[in-house]
């Protein structure tokens, strides 16, 4: 539960920070990937997370500016790396400027629900962690090291000498 907004702002700030991590061990030819030919791509997960940002906010009344073309992932790894630490600035800077923690009780509609101020911020931590989760395993198929978020991953062990279970 969030119950001020410098809570949410210093666990967004960690947050935000491995979200970088992920997407900075993306390639240009990996955002192709699929666990299957219906399936959700690499690149579309990754630009899920970024346009989630404004979208889920201005459901709250916050004016995020959502990127440009926001309805077709970038081919380019970079591109999504640059507009997911524009749209992470952009909410600090929109909770900072609008939001009090008054805020957090006050109730939003939100995807056919009532959500107070702070079940929307942890609902969006927790969606975006979510999908890291799920690139996680494209970025496996991709033969990609995944950064370790909460402690070390296998790639991390592994770079350090350690052994490593398999």
């Amino acid at each position: 539960m969030i119950h001020s907004i410098d809570e949410f702002l210093a666990e967004w700030a960690y947050e935000s920070q491995n979200t970088l991590k992920l997407l900075s061990s993306l390639t240009d030819d990996s955002l192709k990937i699929k666990v299957y030919s219906e399936g959700r791509s690499l690149g579309y997960l990754a630009w899920h997370i970024v346009t989630t940002i404004p979208e889920m906010l201005g459901r709250t009344g916050l004016s995020l500016t959502v990127p440009e073309g926001h309805d077709k992932e970038p081919a380019s790894a970079s591109m999504i790396i640059e507009e997911y630490k524009k749209q992470s600035q952009s909410l600090v800077k929109a909770l900072n400027d609008n939001w009090t923690n008054d805020t957090l009780n006050v109730d939003f509609e939100m995807y056919g629900d009532t959500w107070n101020g702070g079940m929307v911020l942890q609902a969006l931590v927790k969606h975006e962690i979510h999908h890291r989760a799920q690139m996680t395993v494209l970025m496996r198929q991709a033969g990609l090291s995944i950064p370790g978020m909460y402690g070390p991953s296998k790639d991390d062990w592994s770079a350090m000498g350690a052994p490593v279970q398999k």
